[in-house]
């Protein structure tokens, strides 16, 4: 790993191991093998074509076990074999016509990707290499990661902070309702996640199931072609050209976009609460913050998770506007970009686990925060004016303005005016015992 040329084979290959099995070219190899061994049953044992005959439970058991059971060494068999053939999907075909041969089925070779083009292999196989990589690795760690977020949203409901807006003072929250902002951002998006269609087709060079029917014109082929698609898992896709058209990628890849997106904002956010103080971080033996600053502590965890959340939304990105895209009933470009998938999904899990370590070495400051509500006192001109406006003072901002802006604003600057100002002595009452830590609203029911 050493010599990886990408990161996330090499520095962060642990990080990325569970992503390895599905978008290395072993996975992509063992994804065809899924296809077009189900294809060979289904058009053996179901569509029961012409000149085939059926296959046996232990020979589709011992077809299946190659891929259920893959190993790295079948991978190899295959590149060796295209090697010769310098094609990467007919390579897979003459990998299981050996196969049948070992089975006795030398019959069925024949009907090994029979009417196929490489794309009904392929576009298959790409469903199910992102159906496993979401459902399988993606989602469990969004949902650690929320999980996490409605811990400490509920852990800090009651403990109050001065919000920044525009970097300035401004009215109190709570540190458990920033937390919850950014939860029900993220619940949104990963809902559409899980609702992600994977779309697949399989109908031949142009999408017409030219030589499906010219050979086999008795055969329904568009409902045959729907219920295998649907019988693997996928949706679908009707009408296509020589490629499946990709717009169900460019929906996922977009969602991701937004989910990375969410997440950037939030890694800021908590860089700037490490800096202001409000958070620490717990300390780790052994760990440097610095070459020369013994002293410092670096959120590097959040750090490593904005870079890679915006090296992954490049990715998603670029895959989202390239993959729709294809001259006519078909072009190559998608070919080399598609195998690209890998490592956007890299760089957002990557991203994902920083996230996570970051948040279980945070600390709350509350004395900081403390501290920062005690000495800004001028929070609280918002409800003296609106108590003003109550009591229909059409003047009241104006008198807070005057009062607040570029002075220094104590607790007994504020009681002076309130004191000074006409209003019912109830309403006084209740201001003279409002302090800013007090003044958060709704912050913890929301």
């Amino acid at each position: 790993m050493i010599n990886a040329l990408s990161p996330l084979d090499g520095r962060y290959s642990h990080a990325t191991e569970s992503l390895r099995p599905i978008f290395s070219e072993a996975g992509l190899i063992k994804a065809r093998i899924a296809i077009e061994v189900e294809w060979l049953i289904y058009v053996c044992n179901e569509l029961k074509l012409e000149g085939s005959s059926e296959l046996t439970e232990d020979e589709m058991q011992r077809l299946r076990k190659l891929y259920m059971d893959f190993q790295d060494a079948l991978a190899d068999e295959v590149k060796k074999i295209e090697k010769e053939t310098r094609h990467d999907v007919k390579a897979v075909e003459y990998f299981l016509q050996k196969a049948l041969r070992l089975l006795k089925r030398d019959d069925l070779i024949p009907f090994i990707h029979f009417a196929c083009t490489s794309e009904d292999i392929n576009n298959l196989s790409h469903a199910y290499q992102l159906k496993k990589a979401v459902n399988e690795v993606m989602l469990p760690e969004f949902d650690a990661l929320l999980a996490e977020l409605g811990r400490l949203a509920d852990e800090y409901v009651s403990v109050p902070m001065m919000a920044r807006t525009h970097g300035q003072a401004a009215s109190p929250t709570t540190v458990g309702k920033e937390l919850k902002n950014v939860k029900v951002r993220l619940e949104r998006q990963v809902q559409q996640l899980r609702n992600q269609e994977f779309m697949g087709k399989m109908n031949g060079a142009t999408g017409n199931f030219n030589a499906h029917v010219f050979v086999y014109p008795n055969v329904n082929w568009p409902k045959a072609s729907k219920a295998f698609v649907e019988k693997l898992g996928f949706t679908w896709q009707a009408y296509t050209t020589q490629i499946e058209p990709h717009d169900a990628m460019a929906e996922l890849f977009d969602v991701m976009q937004r989910l990375s997106t969410i997440l950037i904002d939030f890694s800021r956010d908590l860089w700037m609460y490490i800096s202001f103080d409000l958070f620490k971080q717990k300390l780790k033996e052994g760990e440097v913050g610095s070459s020369t600053m013994p002293h410092k502590v670096n959120p590097i965890d959040f750090e490593n998770a904005e870079g890679n959340l915006g090296l992954a939304n490049a990715l998603f990105g670029h895959l989202a506007r390239k993959l729709p895209v294809s001259r006519m009933q078909r072009d190559l470009t998608d070919s080399t970009v598609i195998r690209n998938v890998g490592c956007a999904f890299g760089y957002s899990l990557l991203a994902l686990k920083s996230m996570m370590r970051g948040l279980s070495k945070l600390e709350l400051n509350e004395p900081k925060l403390q501290k920062d509500l005690a000495e800004n006192w001028a929070l609280l001109a918002e409800p003296i004016q609106m108590m003003l406006r109550r009591y229909g003072d059409d003047n009241a901002y104006e008198k807070l303005k005057a009062l607040t802006r570029g002075k220094e604003i104590n607790k007994e600057t504020i009681a002076e005016f309130v004191q000074a100002i006409n209003l019912p002595d109830e309403a006084k009452k209740r201001l003279l015992e409002l302090s800013p830590d007090a003044y958060i609203g709704l912050a913890n029911q929301l």
